[in-house]
């Protein structure tokens, strides 16, 4: 059973890098480590440099893993029931996987838990964050992909099926063919990146073809934020495509759940800023219903690249102390 003032380790692990921390009763990172995933290197490969890096991090801490209440890991993958099994984790080219007890096994026994990568940084943001103080509250994670995480009544929720919070998958444009029905094929880092080097083949004029050296594969989200900063029409339009998508898939979850926040996350949204945000709410406000639901607060994440380290820590001091 974990002690409610033992140090606990939250995991954020990513298909490309994973960040671990260990947080102590106050709630703060005092050992970290960073380390690059390499999927390539299959189930056992990422799990053994996964839990190298929790030793690392105790390390850092004066630690050793045997002092740990437990472990909490946030995966880019839907979750079952139970919060221990990872279904389907795409990027890390992964079904099935026992997550949680291989990690607790690899420790000597440190108890361990398991949740959606963005479920996790939504926690941690309403416990720590810019949702504290909400009860209903959907977090859009606008990265590699689109990921959602939902709070009602105060507690994560995961559905019947543990599943809850997919909005990337949600049909936008059912007409829009493959790889242009989901939200995250118009709305993702990656959709945005994509679409600019097409439309810089097609020789659209933007100041991004000249921060690329004309090089149109080379696109990445900090020039459409740059662009879009210095008032490029290519620019804008990608990010106020993508904005609008979200705004528009948050409006009809707020419309269905009657929410009282949006959390914007995600390496996308960080990137443009305020000038999102403020595209988002006005998508958002064009649609949702009834009126009063403009009230819903829509804020970007505070906790930005800790938020899901601490909040897996924290769903393993929560979950593990009843054990």
């Amino acid at each position: 059973m974990a002690h409610g003032s033992a140090p606990v380790v939250g995991v954020d692990l990513g298909g490309t890098n994973m960040q671990i921390g260990v947080v102590d009763a106050a709630n703060r990172i005092v050992g970290q480590a960073r380390l690059k995933t390499q999927a390539e290197q299959g189930v056992d490969g990422v799990i053994e440099r996964l839990c190298a890096g929790i030793e690392t991090a105790c390390a850092g801490a004066g630690l050793k893993t045997s002092d740990l209440g437990g472990v909490g890991i946030g995966a880019p993958s839907p979750i079952d029931a139970s919060c221990r099994i990872i279904l389907n984790a795409v990027n890390l080219r992964w079904r099935d996987v026992p997550l949680a007890d291989l990690v607790s096994r690899r420790l000597g026994s440190v108890p361990s838990t398991l949740d959606n990568d963005v479920n996790v940084a939504v926690w941690g943001e309403c416990m720590l964050g810019a949702g504290r103080g909400h009860r209903n509250v959907l977090g859009v994670w606008v990265g590699t992909g689109v990921g959602g995480g939902l709070v009602l009544d105060g507690r994560l929720h995961h559905g019947t099926f543990g599943t809850a919070g997919e909005i990337g998958h949600v049909i936008m444009l059912p007409e829009g063919g493959p790889a242009s029905e989901k939200l995250e094929d118009h709305a993702a880092r990656s959709a945005m990146e994509r679409r600019a080097a097409h439309l810089l083949r097609a020789n659209e004029r933007s100041s991004l073809r000249d921060m690329v050296e004309g090089k149109a594969d080379d696109v990445r989200i900090r020039h459409i934020a740059r662009g879009v900063e210095e008032g490029d029409p290519l620019a804008q339009r990608l990010a106020d495509h993508s904005a609008r998508m979200v705004g528009i898939a948050a409006a009809n979850a707020a419309t269905l759940l009657s929410l009282d926040c949006v959390i914007l996350g995600g390496g996308g949204a960080e990137a443009l800023g305020e000038w999102y945000l403020a595209r988002v709410r006005r998508a958002f406000d064009e649609v949702v219903f009834p009126e009063e639901l403009r009230q819903c607060a829509i804020v970007t994440t505070q906790l930005r690249d800790d938020a899901g380290l601490l909040g897996a820590a924290l769903l393993a001091r929560e979950r593990l102390a009843k054990d």
